[in-house]
């Protein structure tokens, strides 16, 4: 996947929006507010392609083992966010979409009810 389709597949979900809230290089992409997605702009400009996503702790430990390129979040709580390393080639888009989806999945998790009522808005 390229960034452009990582951007339109994240973008398509409700209630996310894309910032550039640290610096004019990482695009965050965030829904009602909440970062679920981050991506260095300049290294993917290098051909190095990577992602930080959030996980649930015990299954970023599991995605760990199981790929090398999947490692602890770069510049991130190393408990909550992985780094996928995509220019590595290991990951299929098909997975990379689970792992995105599963990201947002958990911030929407971690939101009040009310905030996820409000996704049925969008």
């Amino acid at each position: 996947m390229d960034i452009e389709q990582i951007r339109a597949y994240c973008l398509n979900k409700k209630g996310t929006t894309e910032d550039f809230p640290f610096d004019a290089d990482t695009l965050v992409f965030k829904v009602l507010g909440k970062m679920f997605a981050l991506a260095s702009l300049k290294w993917w400009e290098r051909g190095e392609a990577v992602i930080n996503l959030k996980a649930d702790p015990e299954y970023s430990e599991q995605l760990r083992a199981d790929y090398n390129s999947i490692r602890p979040g770069y510049h991130m709580s190393k408990k909550h966010w992985n780094t996928l390393y995509l220019h590595e080639g290991e990951l299929r888009p098909e997975f990379i979409k689970t792992l995105i989806d599963h990201s947002y999945d958990m911030v929407v998790k971690g939101m009040t009810k009310k905030m996820r009522n409000s996704l049925a808005n969008f």
